[in-house]
């Protein structure tokens, strides 16, 4: 009997912020949980705890006196001008605030717990995962550590070869590739806002034949996610042939987030998840970015939803209503008066658009890759 899949939570989101001023001040995973078991998606035995990653499970990517610093910050509240210049804390993207260590080493607790479990396990979605900026010794991008390495890393620890890394995230997973890129055997592939930070993950950039880049416009649609995912990322993964699969599905790609300037539904994310699922028996499905508490916890539960195999409903239950109404997000201008389908719906409605020519050139490009290769 097929295991089912499992859910990695922790409760440490819940209470945890970056600060007021942050974007993740929102609630996001603790989102999902409320939002998963309002809809009766998540009993207690598809639920694991993630627990804290111990410094020596982390050192086997990050540098060991980058992590001691990050201690120390928590502990202290505040860094030195050495300690910001040298690895990137108490900046405005990664502040100072009293889990600093500890909540990053929870998610990337769940990440390394994940490649083991998946040994035995088909499915684990870890959402609060995808941390895709954060390099060996520098707090990078909202990430202090970089989980998404760490997964990978887990998994040849537990005999996987051949492993495929897809990022759908409107940001270029910088961290991820800055290790990988040398690697033939992690396939790295990215839809990514052209131009947006960190301003990297040019179409023309193959590492050692394993990176698959997709810079998109402004404006990329469902119509146009559909011709990239077909045209592009399920035959690059496929071709690839990887014993483990790791989607990394930030949600700062769709319409409403205010991070990108892409207009996705969660719609494109459920059809790439349908054919890339089949492509591997080991699958990690991560979180990442996602700025607008309802859009992303929407998101990130309809994702669940496929990977447990529970029908959305077209109207969401008066629980799980409550649990979209209850949020609160002040400071931000699409916090004013949001539609209500926010409130009452799980699944959006199709966004679909013209495929413009920067789409079909750059499906022209990886398919005649391919035929070279």
């Amino acid at each position: 009997m097929t295991p089912k899949p499992l859910f990695i939570g922790a409760n440490i989101y819940r209470a945890s912020s970056y600060g007021p001023g942050h974007p993740l001040r929102i609630p996001r995973v603790s989102t999902v949980i409320d939002l998963s078991r309002s809809l009766g998606w998540l009993p207690p035995q598809s639920y694991v705890t993630s627990p804290m990653a111990k410094r020596v499970a982390l050192e086997i990517w990050h540098d060991p006196e980058y992590l001691a610093a990050l201690q120390q910050a928590e502990i202290d509240g505040s860094v030195s001008d050495d300690v910001r210049a040298k690895f990137g804390l108490g900046t405005p993207s990664n502040p100072v605030f009293a889990e600093m260590y500890r909540r990053p080493a929870t998610s990337a607790g769940g990440s390394l717990l994940a490649g083991e479990l998946l040994r035995t396990v088909k499915t684990i979605y870890h959402p609060a995962g995808g941390t895709h900026h954060g390099f060996p010794a520098r707090a990078n991008g909202f990430c202090y550590l970089n989980d998404p390495v760490l997964a990978i890393l887990a998994l040849r620890r537990a005999g996987h070869r051949r492993i495929a890394y897809v990022d759908l995230d409107a940001h270029y997973p910088d961290g991820v590739v800055h290790w990988f890129a040398s690697d033939p055997e992690v396939l790295l592939v990215s839809a990514h806002q052209q131009d947006l930070w960190p301003r990297l993950g040019d179409l023309t950039e193959h590492g050692q034949g394993n990176i698959v880049n997709i810079p998109v416009p402004p404006g990329y649609n469902d119509t146009e996610a559909g011709a990239i995912c077909e045209g592009v990322i399920l035959p690059a993964v496929q071709s690839f042939g990887p014993d483990a699969l790791v989607v990394q599905c930030g949600a700062d790609a769709l319409l409403e987030d205010p991070q990108s300037r892409l207009e996705l539904s969660n719609l494109s994310y459920l059809e790439a998840l349908r054919g890339l699922m089949p492509l591997s028996e080991h699958r990690l499905v991560l979180g990442g970015g996602g700025y607008n508490p309802w859009s992303v916890g929407r998101a990130w539960t309809a994702i669940w939803g496929l990977l447990s195999g529970q029908p959305a409903p077209v109207r969401l239950p008066a629980a799980a209503e409550a649990v979209l109404r209850g949020i609160e997000w002040s400071g931000n201008s699409r916090a004013k008066n949001p539609p209500e389908y926010l409130f009452t719906t799980l699944l959006d409605t199709p966004r679909r658009g013209p495929v413009r020519p920067q789409i079909t050139e750059a499906i022209a490009y990886h398919q005649g890759r391919r035929t070279e290769l």
